[in-house]
């Protein structure tokens, strides 16, 4: 099962860093025609590479939560800081989910388009969303290796 704790990290790794990358461009780049020449070649491979990554980090950390026998426990009446540490943990995690679905859906609809203002508000909120709620994930994962 040590293969899968590294293969997390990397991909944790990728989409944290990821995340880094375009808030720093977002925030960096404020020319809108710059936006538009760049946006519409580096969205679609980053979504993707993000995807990936979302996707190794849940089976990897479906895998890790069974190995470590903390999924009965999930479930169990048990009160304890590892379990409860997981579920905020997770909780955060559910919310990653929801705010990338959501920004995906935006971007990829109206990727070479222009957005209206709603669409720009809660594609670049989901983005702001997702950037910080990694920071605690992150927060909570160091947490959890070290209880293990």
């Amino acid at each position: 099962m040590g293969i899968f704790i590294h293969i997390h990290l990397i991909a944790a790794i990728a989409w944290i860093g990821g995340s880094i990358f375009m808030f720093v461009l977002g925030v960096t780049l404020l020319d809108k025609e710059k936006q538009k020449q760049v946006y519409p070649h580096i969205g679609p491979i980053f979504g993707y590479f993000e995807i990936v990554s979302l996707l190794i980090l849940i089976g990897t950390g479906t895998l890790l939560i069974i190995n470590d026998g903390l999924f009965d426990l999930l479930f169990s009446d048990e009160s304890s800081l590892i379990v409860e540490t997981l579920k905020k943990k997770l909780i955060i995690v559910l919310v990653i989910i929801v705010a990338t679905i959501i920004h995906f859906i935006i971007a990829f609809r109206t990727n070479n388009k222009e957005r209206t203002k709603l669409e720009n508000f809660i594609s670049r909120g989901s983005s702001l969303l997702i950037f910080f709620l990694n920071l605690f994930v992150l927060h909570y994962a160091i947490m959890i290796r070290s209880m293990l």
